[in-house]
């Protein structure tokens, strides 16, 4: 599986994030989308700071054409492209998830830090066609404050970011105004000196 070729554009304000326009195939994004769209078990998940629905993307319920998505080399593909520059090689994946937003939902201002936590996550847009009116941009903050907004990230189908979970990396969803807004999330956890 080839992935894209150009560098992730790197940035360390607010907190050290990537960026890049579509790290994976047109064709592997197109079957994973369509599979959310039809026949995904999603379940819905309701949490202090925001209610969406998701699921869990494991090698024994995934459908053929989508296993690309879970294989080493394209786990390994992504992590060179999108996270060494923030974390070097000692990164290894928890698990990889699916959300579906829909109208409105929203996820609020958080930062996803927790003590032994995943300490980075790589999320990749799965939205055909999507424009500002439907909401759901993705915000990072300088601060836990609503009013604090760095940078706005349209979700554009295949797009991804990448980041490292810390006390800062403070960052919500808008609430979704119409449409259904579909992100692959890929967990990760730095490997512990000692």
């Amino acid at each position: 599986m080839s992935l894209a070729s150009l560098q992730a554009d790197v940035r360390t304000t607010p907190f050290a994030h990537a960026t890049h326009a579509a790290p994976l195939s047109a064709e592997l994004c197109e079957a994973a989308l369509g599979w959310m769209e039809t026949t995904a078990p999603w379940r819905l998940r309701v949490a202090s700071f925001y209610e969406q629905w998701e699921l869990h993307l494991d090698p024994y319920g995934l459908p053929a054409a989508l296993q690309p998505l879970l294989a080493s080399d394209t786990v390994e593909a992504l992590q060179r492209l999108m996270l060494a520059p923030l974390a070097g090689p000692s990164l290894t994946l928890t698990e990889v998830t699916a959300h579906k937003l829909l109208p409105g939902q929203t996820i609020r201002v958080h930062n996803d830090h927790l003590p032994e936590g995943e300490t980075h996550r790589l999320l990749v847009q799965l939205n055909r066609g999507w424009d500002d009116e439907q909401g759901g941009l993705l915000l990072l903050f300088g601060s836990a404050e609503a009013d604090d907004v760095q940078r706005i990230l349209r979700p554009t189908h295949r797009s991804a970011i990448a980041f490292e979970i810390s006390p800062q990396s403070f960052h919500a969803v808008s609430t979704i105004q119409g449409g259904e807004r579909y992100t692959l999330v890929y967990s990760f956890q730095a490997a512990h000196g000692g």
